[in-house]
């Protein structure tokens, strides 16, 4: 599959936007108890016949660059891989000494694929969820395959 990585902006905002609410529960991403608004942060976008098949938003803060999210739509086509390698990139532009992410303890297939792109597992933030449901409680009970959604899985790649 041909696909091209673009800045995500007006012509995608309203397409990612509505993705991110309809199945992350809201256009707000909480992570280590901080909100993040899918209509502002930045992000990249794979692009093919004029439709979003990815989509990676991050924020910069310090010497840090986190992955706030991450969807590929069509999966095993390279999607995920391009978008972190241009936050990546983008991170070491801005002078990031790390680009971490959070994941859930219900996702064992994205703790496989960021392990498999060279992302080290460096903190499981025990019972996070409890704190994040305060601040998003459309945070479900339950996960993928029926496991209970409780803790933060902290990843990072040393730049």
């Amino acid at each position: 599959m041909h696909f091209e990585i673009t800045d995500i902006d007006a012509g995608t905002r309203g397409f990612i936007v509505n993705y991110i609410r309809n199945n992350w529960g809201s256009s707000l991403i909480v992570t280590r108890g901080k909100v993040h608004n899918a209509e502002v942060l930045p992000g990249f976008a794979a692009m093919a016949d004029d439709a979003v098949k990815g989509i990676i938003t991050y924020h910069i803060e310090g010497n840090d660059c986190e992955i706030v999210s991450l969807d590929s739509l069509q999966e095993n086509n390279g999607i995920g891989k391009a978008l972190i390698d241009q936050v990546v990139h983008v991170a070491r532009l801005h002078g990031c000494k790390r680009v971490w992410l959070i994941t859930t303890n219900d996702n064992t297939h994205a703790i496989r694929y960021y392990q498999k792109r060279g992302f080290d597992l460096v903190a499981i933030h025990r019972n996070a969820i409890d704190a994040s449901r305060i601040i998003k409680p459309q945070i479900p009970l339950t996960g993928f395959d029926g496991i209970p959604i409780l803790h933060e899985i902290e990843f990072e790649m040393m730049l």
